[in-house]
This record gives C-alpha cells, sequence and structure tokens, in this order.
C-alpha cells in the first residue's frame, strides 16, 4: 500500500521547492522559541539583573511575536515579497543569536528580543498562510509536517545550550561562598522559570548575586546556533535566486513554473482574501458576507486561543505542579517532564502526518480534542501518582500535538479559501499561549498548584465545546453557500433562455 497516492505525490513534486524552504524556516522558529527558557539565569548573570527585571524579556518576545502573527500577511501578495520575508526573519534570528552575548543590559536584551519575537510572528503567519495557498484542501498534510519542525528546533535548542549553562552562581559577590545558590536550586529556578518567566512565586528565596564578577560560558551557545540557524536564510536566498526573482539570476534555470507565481491565491487574485489582521478588517471586503463567516473566523480563533494556551500553560507550570505537595518530586525528575511534553508533541505531528492523509480534520480534530479532556480528568483524578504524571504528559502531547494544523486546514477549508482564517488563527493561538499562562500563574499562585490543572481541564472541555459549536455553524454555512448557489443558478437561466 502506498503511503500517498499519485495526486498528493504529484503536488508536492510540483511545490516542493517552496515546502521544503517553509518547513526548515520553521526549525529556525522553534530554535528560537525554546532556547530562552534554559538560558535565562546564565542571561540573568550577563545582565546583572534581578529575577523579576530578567522576566521582562520573556514578555518581550511574546508580546512582539504577537505583533508579528498579526502583521505577516502584509508579505503575502507575491512570492519575492513572503520569500523576502522570510529570508530577513531568518537572518534576523541569527543575527539576534549572534548578539545576545553582547548585551549587558537589560533594557538592550528586551530589544533584542522583541526583535526576535516579531521575526517569529511574521515567519509563523506567512509559513502557515503559503502552504494553505499552495496545497488548499490537501493542506493538512503538509501543515502536520510545518508543525513538525517546530518540535524538532525546539529540542535542538535546549541541547545545545545545556553544556554550556552554569552549574553553580554565575555571578560572584564578596560573600558568594556563603549566600551562593547550589546547583540543585539553579537546577529548579531553570525548571519553575520554563513556561516564559510566569512561574515566579515561591522562588524569592535563593540568593541570586546581581553585582559581582560574571562567570558564564552561555555565549557560546548562542554563537553555535546562530551558526545552525545560518543555512535556514541561505536556503531561502538560493531559493529566490532560482525563482529568477533577484536582477542578477535572469540567466539561472527556474525551478517553479511561472504560473505558481499567479496561484500563489487560490482565486488567482493575490489581492484577495488574506493580508495582515487589521486590512481583514477592511469594510470592503467584509460587506456581503454571511454571518456564519464571521463566526466560523472567531469560534476558530477561540479554539486555538484555548489549546495553544493549554500547551503554554501546561509546559510552563507542570514543573511547578511536580515539586509541590502532594507530588513533592525531586527537581532532576521534575525537570524531564517539560522536555518530555516537547518530545511528545513532536512525535505526535511526526505521526499525524500520515494519519491527516487516511483521516478528515474533524475527524481528528475530534479524535485530539477529546483525548485531551479524558487525559485532563484522569490526571485530575490520579492527582497523587508520579508515575502517572508522566504517562498523562506523553498522552497529552500526543492528543494536542495535532489540534492547530488540523484546525487551520479544516478552518480554511470550510471559508473556501477566502477569509482570514490563517491570519486570525495564528494571531489568535499566540495571544492565547501569552493570556492563559498569565490566567493560570495568578491562579496557582492565589489557590495552590492543584488549580494548575483544574484550569487546564475547564480549558480543554471549553474548547471542545466550542469545536462542536463550529461544527454546527459550519454545517449552516455550507446549507447557506449551497443556496446561494441554487438562487445564482435559477437567475442565470431566464436570461440564456431569452438569448
Amino acid at each position: 500500500m502506498k503511503l500517498l497516492d499519485e495526486r498528493i505525490w504529484s503536488l508536492f513534486k510540483r511545490n516542493w521547492p517552496q515546502t521544503l524552504i517553509y518547513w526548515i524556516v520553521f526549525f529556525s522558529f522553534g530554535l528560537c522559541i525554546a532556547f530562552l527558557g534554559p538560558t535565562i539565569l546564565d542571561l540573568r548573570c550577563q545582565t546583572q539583573s534581578t529575577l523579576q527585571q530578567i522576566t521582562w524579556v520573556f514578555f518581550s518576545q511574546q508580546f512582539f511575536l504577537l505583533v508579528g502573527s498579526s502583521m505577516g500577511g502584509l508579505f503575502k501578495k507575491t512570492l519575492l515579497s513572503s520569500l523576502s520575508a522570510l529570508f530577513s526573519c531568518t537572518f534576523i534570528i541569527s543575527l539576534v543569536f549572534a548578539i545576545i552575548p553582547l548585551c549587558h543590559h537589560i533594557v538592550l536584551l528586551s530589544i533584542v528580543m522583541a526583535l526576535a519575537g516579531k521575526a517569529m510572528g511574521v515567519i509563523d503567519t506567512i509559513a502557515n498562510l503559503q502552504l494553505v495557498k499552495l496545497y488548499q484542501k490537501d493542506s493538512a498534510i503538509f501543515l502536520q509536517a510545518l508543525h513538525f519542525f517546530i518540535g524538532l528546533g525546539a529540542l535542538v535548542s535546549p541541547l545545545v545550550a545545556d553544556p554550556f549553562l552554569s552549574e553553580d552562581s554565575c555571578v560572584l559577590g564578596a560573600n558568594w561562598t556563603a549566600n551562593s545558590s547550589s546547583s540543585s536550586d539553579l537546577q529548579h529556578l531553570r525548571s519553575s522559570m520554563a513556561g516564559h518567566g510566569a512561574a515566579l512565586n515561591n522562588i524569592s528565596q535563593y540568593p541570586l548575586h546581581t553585582e559581582g564578577v560574571v562567570v558564564t560560558r552561555v555565549s557560546y551557545a548562542f554563537w553555535i546556533m546562530a551558526l545552525i540557524n545560518l543555512p535556514v536564510p541561505a536556503a531561502v536566498l538560493a531559493l529566490i535566486y532560482y525563482e529568477r526573482l533577484l536582477p542578477c539570476s535572469s540567466n539561472s534555470p527556474r525551478l517553479l513554473d511561472r504560473s505558481s507565481l499567479s496561484s500563489m491565491s487560490p482565486t488567482g487574485d493575490s489581492g484577495q482574501g488574506h493580508g495582515s489582521l487589521f486590512a481583514c478588517c477592511n469594510p470592503a471586503k467584509l460587506r456581503g458576507r454571511p454571518a456564519t463567516f464571521f463566526i466560523l473566523h472567531a469560534l476558530g480563533g477561540a479554539i486555538l486561543f484555548i489549546t495553544d494556551g493549554i500547551i503554554g500553560s501546561y509546559a510552563g507550570f507542570v514543573y511547578t505542579y511536580a515539586v509541590s505537595p502532594p507530588l513533592l518530586m525531586g527537581h532532576k525528575t521534575a525537570g524531564c517532564l517539560d522536555s518530555i511534553f516537547w518530545a511528545s508533541i513532536t512525535v505526535g505531528r511526526l505521526a499525524f502526518i500520515y494519519l491527516s492523509y487516511r483521516y478528515t480534520a474533524p475527524r481528528l480534530l475530534t479524535f485530539s480534542l477529546v483525548g485531551v479532556i479524558l487525559v485532563q480528568f484522569l490526571l485530575l483524578i490520579f492527582y497523587s501518582s508520579c508515575v502517572f504524571l508522566f504517562i498523562g504528559t506523553c498522552v497529552l502531547g500526543l492528543c494536542i500535538s495535532s489540534v492547530f494544523p488540523s484546525m487551520l486546514a479544516f478552518t480554511e477549508d470550510t471559508l473556501d479559501y477566502k477569509g482570514c482564517a490563517t491570519t486570525v488563527l495564528v494571531t489568535s493561538a499566540s495571544t492565547g499561549e501569552m493570556m492563559l499562562q498569565l490566567l493560570v500563574g495568578s491562579v496557582i499562585h492565589s489557590q495552590g498548584s492543584y488549580a494548575f490543572l483544574l484550569c487546564c481541564t475547564i480549558a480543554s472541555f471549553i474548547g471542545f465545546c466550542l469545536f462542536l459549536l463550529f461544527l454546527y455553524v459550519q454545517h449552516v454555512h455550507r446549507n447557506c453557500q449551497t443556496d446561494s448557489s441554487k438562487d445564482t443558478d435559477m437567475e442565470e437561466k431566464p436570461k440564456t433562455g431569452g438569448s
């Protein structure tokens, strides 16, 4: 039995240069999204700032990722503008990795991370948007592969950083021998801050110097990641050159037919449909749309707001939950949970590449969202079991891994690729990842660590209810389209008969 039928294989062969570039670019996105958590304490030493001050770096990256996501659609009009934006953003990420070791002030580091966040947001929107345009009804398979590369980059980044992280205090004060934090304390702090710095409660008792001699080798990790990422913008530039989109490449062979340039939009009109989040609100483009058109955008965005928020919250607070009563897990053992969660998400996306070919998006989404609810309920029931926490973390990662690409493909297909689904959904997911973490973090701080599981369970149940509502509205939307097409045919028949 063939893994893919001839039609999908021929589609891939026709568009493989662009497809591979979008996949590789998402590897760069994954590298950038995962490095901050493990290196944050060494960056605190480098900038000689307090723990509270360094968390503004997390906020800076996340906020401008949201800004970049909402603006990414501005670069979609031509293949040249899309590839040029991807080249600029991936090169900026390499530049950011190289510059970070030179940032010795918290404000400068925050500005650099804001630049990286905006580049990541643009990459997120453009890569998703262009893959949907290339493959349309078959995009689910290729979107699953795209998001697999995020996980791959997110796994590589901490592995590169780990050998260069400080084992003991990296700022040696005058009395550091008496008050310095042990290596186990530092490991505990790193794991507690894995969720973009959201878990700051109960860690103020660890003495961290801000004045003294800085001893850290984390600069080497960033320079290595800059070198690892450098082939990515080079690959984008190579595609631009071989596509004869540069003045100096007029005599070079083309990888894609000229028709692919005009097929950047399924309607053949590059200005139709997608744009930035603000361009999507243009009244001229929205006039005459049925109410279901807007409701589908809102429901799709709300579902991904919740599911991406669950991913961010679980990754950020599972360590805090594990080391708190009643589990009281060891720091090193609990520190593995975050890595296991991201590894299971990566494996899940790899598996769903094939499952997306075999099953429809609604079936996969139903399976995934029901699985997420069941796992969360079981985690609540077996809240005192360390073993089940590891099992539940693996299964949760596998179940939730496919929701974003499947939901994106399903929403675009429902709207016939005429709306702003990709821009809206990507922006909503980024917003949910940032806002839900802050909400869950504040609840944990006031109600205790058990509230972490309760919040995630409630959120997953709300997400599933919204998905059921989405299916109903989708059914109504399809009926409206069918009725309007019948009315159009009835109007055209008399005209044809009269002529």
